[in-house]
């Protein structure tokens, strides 16, 4: 029996009707993702010294981030070096982005669409940091609400996996304020930048549940810290 066709036709207005209203199947195209807080663009090798300016920080890598303490880059030759073999976008035709602030420009951090499998209908939104003067702003939610917008609404994907090594607790919180599923522990999934193992929390959001997800993502955005000009703003 032969491999049933990528293309699905959508139906009823485009828009947001999920599950009547998807999108033709596809991998992500390298478009430019914005919205207020964001805007995200495929990281290229001239953003090596702007990324590690922005992840030179040990609470970065503690957690399991690049394999941990042991992964982090000691000089922008590294951090280049560690975007030619991590941040790749994984399998499939994946895009690795560089996150700015939209206002600003400042490069504050990475995230990556991969492990794409379109037979299968899924991706992987992960390979995930930012500089910890953002971690509790608008930044991560807002960059989530742009890269699942394009996942479910241009891509038309069925399932977004991510997945968080068991020690980060912060990402695993940061995870489930989405309202994504929590599925599972990978235990003995990679192996850190050290030798020992890294067991994975598994999580999983579905074109389905999109619409609450974003209206969720949505709400959180609305509720303050739209954009960085308070830094410290932790509202979301």
């Amino acid at each position: 029996m032969g491999t049933p066709p990528l293309v699905r036709l959508g139906k009823g207005a485009p828009g947001r009707g999920y599950p009547d209203d998807v999108p033709t199947l596809s991998g992500p195209d390298g478009r430019t993702l914005t919205n207020a807080v964001v805007t995200l663009r495929p990281l290229t090798p001239d953003d090596a010294p702007a990324l590690f300016a922005a992840l030179d920080a040990p609470e970065v890598w503690a957690t399991g981030y690049g394999g941990g303490p042991a992964g982090r880059p000691a000089d922008v030759g590294a951090m280049r070096r560690l975007m030619g073999t991590y941040l790749t976008g994984g399998t499939g035709g994946g895009v690795a982005y560089a996150v700015r602030h939209a206002r600003t420009g400042d490069l504050v951090g990475t995230t990556t669409l991969g492990d794409i499998d379109l037979p299968n209908e899924t991706a992987h939104l992960g390979w995930t940091a930012y500089s910890p003067a953002v971690w509790g702003t608008s930044v991560n939610p807002a960059a989530k609400l742009a890269v699942l917008a394009h996942a479910f609404e241009d891509c038309g994907l069925g399932r977004v996996r991510l997945q968080v090594d068991i020690l980060n607790a912060r990402s695993q919180a940061a995870v489930a304020r989405l309202g994504a599923a929590r599925e599972g522990v990978a235990r003995r999934h990679r192996r850190r930048a050290d030798g020992t193992w890294r067991d994975s929390v598994m999580y999983s959001i579905l074109r389905d549940e999109w619409p609450a997800v974003r209206s969720r993502l949505e709400g959180r955005l609305g509720r303050g810290a739209v954009t960085l000009d308070a830094v410290g703003d932790r509202a979301v």
